[in-house]
C-alpha cells in the first residue's frame, strides 16, 4: 500500500527551521502580537522597524497554522472581481483596494530581499481563465474593468493559452503581468529570525487562557499562569479569531491541495505563471521552486477536521482528474495531499483595525484567496493606527462595515 503524506508540503520540505521557547516568566511590553504565521511575522517586522518593544506569541509551533497549509500564490486579484466590487463598495474604494494588492507584491519582494530570505520569492504572471464557455462574457467584462483603471492585462484566446502553456479546455482568459510565488512558511521563519536579532521576543507552544482588555492596555494570562502586560495587542490569528469575536463576520471553509513528485521533464512553460479558473469554487495551480506542480481547490463548506480529512482521498482524486483534463500530457504523480481552513468575507476584503468590543486591540485578518497580500497591506495600516493616524484603506477594512 502506498502512503502519501497528509502533512502540508511546506512542513515536510522545510523541517524544523527555528524553535522558540514557551513563556516561563512574566513580561511587560508595548506590543503583543498573537499569531506566528506569515501575518504575525510581517506585523512584527513593522513594529520592530517602528521602534516598539514587541513580543510575538503562538499557541502552536511557529508557522504551523494556516501558513503551513497555504499554496503561497501571490495575487493582486481579490476573490470578488473588480467590476462586481465596484458595484458592491463603490469605484473609488474598489480601485484603491485592487491597486493596494497589486503594489503589495512588490513590497513583499523588497522585504524578502532585505532579510535575504530563502523563501524562493519569484515574480510571475497570472492567468485567470474561463472554466466554462458561459463564463467568457463576464470574464471579458472583468478584463475591461481592469484595463480601464490601468492594470496591465492582456486577453488571451483559448488557442493562445494552449500554444503558450499547453493548457486544454479553457475558453480564453485574462493574463496579468503582476503575480508571484513564495514558500510562506519559510518566509515567516526568516522574517522572525531577522527581527529576533533586533530585539523581538518570540514564544510559541503557549496558549492564552484569559485576556483583560482595558483602555490603557491588556493583561494576558497563559496556560502556564505566566502573564504579559502590553499597551496594545494585535491579533494575527486568522480564522481562530472567530473564537473570540462573536460577530458573524467571516465564513470558514476547507480547501484541499496536492503536490506532485519532482518532475524530470522541462516544465518551463508553466514555471513563470500562476493559473486559476472561474469555477465555483475555483481551482488554482503553480509550480514550486523544486520543479513540482501544485494544484488546489475543491473547497467544502465546513471546517470539522475529522470530516475534512476523511475527504483527502476523494479530493486528491478529483484534483488529479481535473489536472489530467487541462494538462493531459503532464506526467503527474501525487506526492503530498493536505487540507486547510480559510475564511471568506462578504466583499472579499480583510478585516484590519479595531473592534468596538476590544479596547487596546487591533486585528489583522487577511481572509480570502490573497490573504498574504492583505497582510502586507496590514503592515502599513497598523503602523499608521499605532501613531493615531488614519490610513485611506481603513474604512474599507473595518469591522461591521
Amino acid at each position: 500500500m502506498k502512503l502519501k503524506s497528509s502533512e502540508p508540503f511546506w512542513l515536510v520540505k522545510n523541517g524544523i527551521i527555528n524553535s522558540y521557547p514557551s513563556l516561563r516568566e512574566n513580561l511587560d511590553t508595548e506590543i503583543l502580537i498573537i499569531g506566528g504565521g506569515i501575518t504575525g511575522s510581517l506585523i512584527a517586522h513593522q513594529c520592530i522597524k517602528d521602534g516598539y518593544k514587541t513580543i510575538l506569541m503562538d499557541r502552536r509551533e511557529i508557522g504551523h497554522g494556516s501558513t503551513s497549509a497555504t499554496t503561497s500564490m501571490l495575487q493582486y486579484e481579490i476573490d470578488i472581481p473588480l467590476y462586481q466590487l465596484i458595484d458592491l463598495i463603490g469605484k473609488k474604494a474598489a480601485v484603491e483596494c485592487y491597486w493596494a494588492c497589486y503594489k503589495s507584491i512588490d513590497d513583499l519582494k523588497k522585504i524578502a530581499q532585505l532579510i535575504k530570505s530563502d523563501c524562493g520569492f519569484k515574480k510571475k504572471e497570472s492567468l485567470y481563465f474561463a472554466a466554462l464557455k458561459k463564463d467568457v462574457s463576464w470574464l471579458k467584462k472583468e478584463f475591461e474593468a481592469r484595463k480601464k483603471i490601468g492594470i496591465p492585462v492582456k486577453w488571451m484566446e483559448a488557442e493562445e493559452i494552449y500554444k503558450k502553456y499547453r493548457l486544454k479546455n479553457s475558453y480564453g482568459g485574462i493574463l496579468s503581468e503582476q503575480g508571484g510565488s513564495i514558500d510562506a512558511f519559510r518566509l515567516a521563519h526568516d522574517i522572525l529570525a531577522y527581527n529576533y536579532k533586533k530585539g523581538l521576543k518570540i514564544f510559541d507552544k503557549t496558549d492564552i487562557k484569559k485576556v483583560t482588555n482595558k483602555q490603557n492596555g491588556v493583561t494576558v494570562v497563559t496556560e502556564y499562569g505566566t502573564t504579559i502586560k502590553a499597551k496594545k495587542i494585535i491579533y494575527c490569528n486568522g480564522f481562530e479569531s472567530t473564537e473570540i469575536i462573536k460577530d458573524n463576520f467571516v465564513k470558514l471553509l476547507s480547501t484541499y491541495a496536492i503536490v506532485g513528485e519532482r518532475s524530470e521533464d522541462d516544465q518551463s512553460y508553466l514555471n513563470d505563471t500562476l493559473f486559476w479558473n472561474t469555477a465555483a469554487p475555483y481551482l488554482y495551480m503553480r509550480t514550486t521552486d523544486d520543479n513540482r506542480l501544485l494544484i488546489g481547490g475543491e473547497d467544502e463548506d465546513f471546517v470539522n477536521a475529522e470530516k475534512r480529512d476523511a475527504l483527502l482521498n476523494d479530493k486528491s482524486g478529483r484534483l488529479t482528474k481535473y489536472l489530467k483534463k487541462i494538462l493531459p500530457n503532464y506526467d503527474f504523480r501525487m506526492d503530498f495531499v493536505w487540507a486547510g481552513t480559510f475564511g471568506e468575507t462578504k466583499d472579499g476584503l480583510p478585516y484590519i483595525g479595531k473592534h468596538p468590543n476590544f479596547p487596546s486591540a487591533y486585528f489583522v485578518l487577511g481572509f480570502g484567496g490573497n490573504g498574504i497580500t492583505f497582510s502586507v497591506i496590514g503592515m502599513k495600516l497598523v503602523s499608521e493606527m499605532l501613531k493615531n493616524k488614519k490610513h485611506t484603506l481603513a474604512e474599507y477594512f473595518k469591522f461591521r462595515r
